[in-house]
């Protein structure tokens, strides 16, 4: 029996020979190394040819290795009218090229508060939201959506945003970064068996115990100040207490895909793996 998540990276492997190298080359590291995700990072701009996506996606497929797509870093579903147009662009350009490429999953950035409560700016960022997903689908392109949760309490992004974008839309669901969960009040909270549990019971409430088999998470270790996230860490470096998620993912039947995105990623990946596999009693 399969593990309930499968591992993997965000980015390419450090260890990714230079040949064939590039996303193709990912995708083939990822599965020598015995994990079976990845996220490809188009996180500069999307510069991809179909052909390639279509290398990508045959080489995903052969290997068994599950494909999401990182976003530009520059989408904002609450930019001004003059910017929207180029942040939706950038959205809707990874959607469309990860479809081609394979993937099911686009990870993106959700924005920023500008120093408007969150009440204010949800209104119209959801809007803009379910307009993308109704573009996408008339072009039967059925990738998933997933606003991720931010490491900063000024950003767009915390986990209740997520959810109000998931609860409205059907097509958007949450990426759950817990070094950013963790990060963004700034004061070490979120780091304890009873406050994952507590959050976990939050979206299975919201969501439905459906999309919680159907995760899509970052992890790192991560250094935070009093305005949450500074940088990502190693695990084993960092304050965060992997044993209490874990329990708290298995204990809520969680699935899904767990990626790091530490600055050792395949091998905290791997560590990751490991862990849960002590952790949950499931078998590779």
């Amino acid at each position: 029996m399969p593990l309930s998540f499968r591992f993997g990276t965000v980015g390419k492997p450090i260890s990714t020979p230079k040949k064939p190298g590039g996303s193709v080359g990912a995708v083939i590291q990822t599965r020598e190394l015995g994990l079976g995700a990845l996220e490809i990072g188009w996180v500069r701009a999307v510069r991809v040819s179909e052909k390639t996506c279509e290398a990508i996606r045959v080489t995903a497929k052969e290997n068994d290795v599950l494909l999401s797509i990182h976003a530009p870093y520059f989408i904002n579903l609450n930019a001004d009218s003059e910017e929207w147009p180029k942040s939706r662009k950038r959205l809707m350009d990874a959607a469309h090229y990860g479809n081609l490429a394979g993937a099911t999953e686009i990870i993106f950035h959700p924005g920023s508060y500008f120093g408007k409560p969150a009440k204010e700016v949800l209104p119209n960022s959801i809007e803009r939201l379910q307009g993308c997903v109704d573009e996408l689908r008339a072009d039967n392109n059925m990738v998933t959506l997933r606003p991720e949760t931010m490491g900063k309490g000024a950003m767009l992004g915390s986990l209740e945003d997520t959810l109000e974008m998931s609860k409205k839309i059907k097509g958007v669901q949450p990426c759950l970064d817990f070094a950013h969960l963790h990060a963004r009040p700034g004061d070490g909270s979120m780091n304890s068996y009873k406050e994952w549990a507590t959050e976990l019971e939050k979206i299975q409430k919201k969501l439905g115990k459906r999309a919680m088999k159907n995760f899509s998470c970052h992890l790192s270790g991560i250094e935070y100040g009093e305005k949450g996230e500074r940088n990502h860490l190693p695990m084993k470096e960092s304050d965060f207490k992997l044993d209490a998620l874990f329990k708290a993912l298995h204990d809520f039947n969680c699935g899904g895909r767990l990626l790091c995105e530490s600055p050792i990623m395949e091998e905290d990946a791997l560590y990751f793996k490991k862990k849960w596999i002590e952790i949950s009693g499931e078998t590779d």
